[in-house]
């Protein structure tokens, strides 16, 4: 869908072709309420300011869509379909990286209560398990943090690519 589609939608439509992006509807309606948009980096804008703060009660809404980094999401989703689609850019990880991966998903998820959340476009396996190993070391608190800022990243990269 092109941004003049978009912004010509009525509303249910318009939240609905965004709602894979992130799953937050305050979110979803600030986005939709801004319209009509003059270019791909205006509702980027609007999606990252839309995006802060979010709440712990969004972040778990929208952890329930991710799957873990490096796991296939099995759901037939516009959000595991997207999903599948970034973490196919990773290409194949050889069987060690992978074993990490595993590892450190079920270290994370012990630590913190939910699976490691990551953008993974542009990003290595390298760079993942680098990061994977950094942020075990983070407090709770500042670890709520880094998701909240993933799922930014995440939603407007997602927001891009839709409308692009």
């Amino acid at each position: 869908m092109n941004l003049s589609d978009f912004n010509n939608l009525n509303h249910d439509d318009a939240v609905a072709a965004i709602r894979p992006a992130l799953d937050i509807p305050r979110w979803l309606e600030a986005i939709v309420e801004a319209r009509p948009f003059g270019s791909v980096g205006q509702i980027a804008d609007v999606a990252r300011t839309a995006a802060r703060p979010l709440t712990d009660e969004e972040i778990d809404r929208a952890l329930a869509h991710h799957p873990k980094i490096g796991e296939r999401a099995h759901s037939e989703s516009a959000e595991a379909q997207l999903s599948r689609g970034e973490q196919a850019g990773l290409g194949e990880a050889s069987e060690s990286a992978a074993e990490q991966l595993e590892r450190g998903n079920r270290e994370y998820e012990d630590r913190f209560g939910h699976v490691f959340l990551i953008r993974a476009a542009g990003r290595s396996h390298a760079e993942i398990l680098s990061e994977l190993t950094r942020r075990m070391s983070n407090d709770p608190q500042t670890e709520r943090s880094e998701v909240a800022e993933q799922l930014r990243e995440i939603a407007v990269l997602r927001i891009e690519g839709m409308l692009s």
